[in-house]
């Protein structure tokens, strides 16, 4: 009897372990609330909210064709849709968003950036406390330009294997990034240059982020850990050209832009080379002087991207849905919902925030939404720094990476790459980089059992 009840209670103490952890109450597939579409092929980041009003469909329709459209250098005979460049780096949004999608790095050593790019910067504060501008080259590599003028430079990227091990003995490898430049058509690039790559992030869901109140954003921060989780986010704040002032960043890699309009605006700018009513000046360093000669596109008196243009833009980013998460009842995606909340991936990337009154968009406001960003700068750690600081942000801080859409990547965008390099081959890879406040979360989802990992990427492959 003694010995069957040894084994009874055996039994019951494997039973307990095994147990599966909690699925967390904020699983649901509406990640977008009722803005969610359940679509999962090619196009799952490209469709409008279904709250759409019918009347409003084609202004989405027409922001779209904006999107794809190619710019053409001036003068053409359609001045609505010339003034390229001088010097960029693609003819379109979409050169970089694909299908409304992530961006990625170059498929092999040597090869071309086609959306990604290389932000450039030397140590000091620039104009209301941003980036100062790397002499003769500002602040973006820009390394295509129009006939008679010189591309600034081109970027070449290599990688190396390193080599890790999980506790239980399963080998990994993690690519190591490298960067150089060469053609530099304006001399060498100061020894103290600061140099951030990045890829294009997915356009999906930024209304619902925009119109989140400030106020839930900073109640989240925590800059000094006063409750000793070894979780400090911060806002970072930048200057807000509309409102002439200093606002909540909450867009970009480092959370560098205040607005979805001035985010639009500055990628214009810099990636296509077209001035709008919030940067009227061309995108030309100092000492360029055949890109300054270059002429100027759009009708007289206009911006480049008129103002109807630029707010057609706006309505398509704001608008375009968040897709619906997929196989919610899963069993072994519901583990790995709770994996991702049990190991601590939920301090940084927030489950849930709530949208507040949104008058430019009522349909998106008063939502609850599952993004699984806060928004917030975090240390990532030396792995992922890039020493380049940007407003409040300093090397090693980036904003919380939205995971909403993140498993149809592969789908939409037929690659795997993440992080803000694009350095991560896998979801795997993208959680064995993460460093800083995030290592301790690293260090759980590394001694995980097999199961264990396998769960929380299935759950991280079908958001």
């Amino acid at each position: 009897m003694r010995a069957l009840a040894f084994v009874a209670a055996a039994l019951l103490s494997a039973v307990a372990v095994a147990a599966p952890v909690a699925v967390p109450d904020w699983w649901t597939a509406r990640l977008g609330g009722d803005t969610t579409m359940a679509v999962s092929n090619e196009n799952a980041y490209a469709f409008p909210i279904p709250t759409m009003p019918t009347e409003d469909l084609r202004k989405f329709t027409f922001g779209n064709r904006l999107f794809n459209t190619n710019w053409v250098t001036a003068p053409a005979s359609v001045d609505a849709l010339d003034g390229l460049g001088p010097v960029f780096n693609r003819v379109s949004c979409s050169g970089c968003h694909t299908r409304d999608g992530r961006g990625r790095p170059p498929g092999h050593d040597g090869d071309a950036l086609e959306s990604m790019l290389i932000r450039l910067s030397v140590p000091g504060d620039g104009e209301h406390g941003g980036v100062r501008p790397v002499p003769r080259y500002g602040d973006q590599l820009n390394e295509k330009a129009i006939a008679g003028v010189a591309a600034e430079g081109r970027t070449v990227v290599r990688y190396t294997e390193q080599p890790g091990t999980y506790p239980d003995g399963t080998h990994f490898s993690l690519a190591v990034p490298s960067y150089s430049f060469t053609d530099l058509a304006f001399g060498p690039l100061p020894a103290d240059v600061k140099v951030s790559p990045r890829v294009a992030d997915p356009v999906f869901g930024l209304g619902l982020l925009e119109a989140v109140p400030e106020g839930e954003l900073i109640a989240a921060a925590d800059p000094d850990d006063a409750n000793h989780d070894g979780i400090s986010g911060r806002p970072n704040r930048v200057w807000d050209r509309a409102s002439q002032s200093q606002r909540l960043g909450r867009f970009g890699w480092k959370a560098n832009q205040p607005s979805l309009r001035q985010q639009i605006a500055a990628a214009a700018l810099g990636d296509i080379g077209l001035t709008t009513s919030l940067f009227p000046d061309q995108n030309v360093a100092q000492g360029q002087t055949a890109a300054a000669a270059a002429p100027s596109g759009g009708r007289p008196g206009e911006p480049e991207l008129k103002e109807a243009f630029l707010d057609r833009l706006l309505f398509y980013s704001r608008t375009l849905a968040v897709p619906a998460a997929r196989n919610v009842d899963d069993p072994r995606v519901r583990e790995g919902a709770g994996e991702f909340a049990s190991i601590g991936c939920a301090s940084c990337h927030a489950p849930t925030l709530t949208t507040g009154d949104y008058p430019e968009l009522p349909e998106l406001a008063h939502q609850t939404i599952h993004p699984f960003t806060d928004l917030l700068l975090h240390d990532m750690g030396a792995g992922l720094a890039d020493g380049r600081a940007d407003s409040a942000a300093n090397g090693n801080e980036w904003r919380t990476a939205a995971l909403w859409g993140i498993g149809l990547t592969g789908t939409v965008n037929r690659h795997t790459h993440f992080l803000h390099d694009g350095r991560a081959r896998s979801l795997e890879e993208a959680v064995l980089w993460h460093g800083g406040e995030a290592a301790a979360a690293r260090k759980r989802f590394m001694t995980l059992d097999r199961t264990g990992r396998e769960a929380l990427l299935a759950f991280l492959d079908n958001l």
